[in-house]
């Protein structure tokens, strides 16, 4: 997703003065919106690449748009992570978090998906209270509903996932969830790496140098000064432009 340089660099200089200002500060409120309206085009890219998996492009734009504003609100600039790579991982974790929670397997009506969400809920209540698992008869009871709507409840909540994680795989005894992998966090930022190759192949030899000693060398400024041959202010200038070109070329994917 390709944005203008004006609007990248606006959405940046707004995050940096919401950065600043204070919890108690009287335009907060206001930068915290412009803030979010500015960044409002990764949101849409974001939930674009979820588009076509049966959930409505509107369900899935503001799934995104929650995950934005936990992703401005959370974020510390201090943490030296840029909000680009911080924002990414956390609107695309809403949107997978949106289809785990709110998508079944076997479409059933609202009613017994709220009464499965209830059951649920009064399930656990009552097996912490009682030390068991509760009867039908006690969840009734519990919820003021009648046994007939706990066991539609209790059934509407097969038709949320057509196979059990716990089911065996195969012909042998070994559950499907064993089989399955865990979350992969570098995948989040595979976009980022494969645009940052580009990119740093844009910095002139001597910035590749600096950033290379600095991020993968891990040497101090005043170390990369005595080996290249210049002084520690000029490390830190580069260092800073380079930087600034990278956060410029990567802010153009997104």
């Amino acid at each position: 997703m390709s944005t203008p340089p004006e609007r990248r660099h606006r959405a940046a200089r707004l995050l940096a003065t919401l950065s600043e200002m204070p919890p108690q500060h009287p335009d907060r409120a206001r930068v915290r919106a412009e803030v979010i309206e500015a960044w409002l085009p990764l949101a849409h890219h974001l939930a674009n690449r979820f588009a076509g998996r049966g959930e409505p492009r509107e369900d899935l734009d503001q799934t995104a748009i929650v995950g934005l504003i936990k992703a401005v609100n959370r974020y510390d600039a201090d943490r030296g992570v840029e909000f680009v790579a911080y924002a990414i991982p956390t609107i695309a974790g809403e949107i997978k978090r949106h289809f785990r929670d709110r998508c079944w397997d076997v479409r059933v009506p609202r009613r017994l998906q709220e009464m499965r969400a209830a059951t649920s809920e009064a399930t656990t209540t009552l097996t912490q209270a009682l030390g068991r698992s509760p009867t039908v008869a006690e969840l009734a009871r519990h919820l003021d509903r009648g046994e007939e709507e706990i066991l539609e409840g209790l059934e509407a909540a097969r038709a949320y996932s057509a196979v059990s994680l716990s089911a065996p795989a195969g012909e042998g005894e070994t559950p499907l969830s064993d089989l399955l992998g865990a979350d992969d966090e570098d995948l989040e930022t595979a976009e980022l790496r494969v645009a940052l190759g580009p990119a740093l192949a844009a910095l002139d030899p001597r910035e590749q140098r600096i950033l290379t000693l600095r991020f993968y060398g891990n040497l101090t400024q005043s170390q990369i000064a005595e080996r290249v041959g210049i002084s520690q202010m000029h490390v830190s200038r580069i260092l800073a432009r380079a930087l600034a070109k990278l956060r410029g070329r990567l802010a153009d994917d997104f």
